[in-house]
């Protein structure tokens, strides 16, 4: 046992060691590039690259340039998830006008065992995450009954708005398969500069299919979470941008409608 004195260097020692660690490990932030509300006005073409994205984080999702399908991204892997259900893996000089990356380092773990809806996941999270005013990275490893998702379609100039776009946007549902599930739950405050509550992209496990997700059921699987309090935004600088309107009075229902 530490005399007193002894104590004294234990306690600063223990002190130099917590900094030294903290110091060490990665910090949990957001990097994004342009905002949810640029995407709605139809600001489709960006300057990052997928090799841009690699260096922000190796877990996230957004879309591509011409709004051609869905990202998503994990294990430092980025796949394209096309309008025709189809998946393939990104190329690095692909380009993005929005997308959502981090370094996905969870603090929770949950085992499902018996079958579970979208809700009923989302519960999970809620219950151990209760601040909404947190940001939230999640994935799921699993098995799913059923998934339905929607993926856009390449556009071409004169761009429409999304919320023109997505009024015929392609729809698949996939039934008893195994993927992965890769999301974020945004602060409610946070819509426009992104999408608030529960984003969420789906791949199957042969990493052939997937797309933007709709809703689904669960069968069994691990969910993989954890809080995130950091935000870095990267705003473009374009005349397309610049000129947008990212603050229409339909905000929030243009969002939702192109969400759900």
């Amino acid at each position: 046992m530490c005399d007193f004195v002894s104590d004294c260097s234990c306690e600063d020692q223990l002190r130099e060691t917590v900094s030294l660690l903290a110091e060490n490990s990665a910090e949990k932030v957001i990097y994004q590039t342009s905002l949810m509300s640029a995407l709605l006005n139809g600001v489709y073409d960006g300057s990052t690259t997928v090799a841009d994205l690699l260096k922000k984080g190796d877990f996230g999702l957004g879309t591509f340039n011409q709004l051609d399908g869905e990202l998503v991204a994990f294990d430092r892997e980025v796949y394209q998830l096309r309008a025709d259900g189809s998946a393939r893996p990104a190329s690095p000089e692909q380009k993005t006008p929005f997308a959502v990356m981090t370094f996905f380092a969870p603090e929770y773990e949950h085992r499902f065992s018996s079958t579970a809806t979208r809700e009923e996941v989302h519960a999970v999270i809620d219950r151990i995450i209760r601040s909404d005013n947190q940001f939230c990275a999640l994935r799921i490893r699993g098995q799913f009954r059923s998934v339905q998702t929607r993926t856009v379609p390449c556009q071409c100039r004169p761009y429409r708005s999304m919320p023109e776009v997505l009024g015929n946007q392609p729809v698949f549902d996939f039934q008893a398969r195994q993927g992965e599930l890769i999301g974020f739950r945004t602060p409610q405050y946070m819509q426009g500069i992104n999408v608030a509550g529960y984003h969420e992209h789906f791949i199957t496990d042969d990493r052939q299919g997937g797309g933007h997700i709709l809703d689904y059921v669960l069968e069994e699987g691990t969910l993989s979470f954890g809080a995130i309090s950091k935000l870095v935004i990267d705003l473009p600088q374009d005349r397309e941008f610049l000129q947008a309107d990212l603050n229409p009075d339909n905000l929030d229902e243009a969002i939702r409608s192109v969400e759900s």
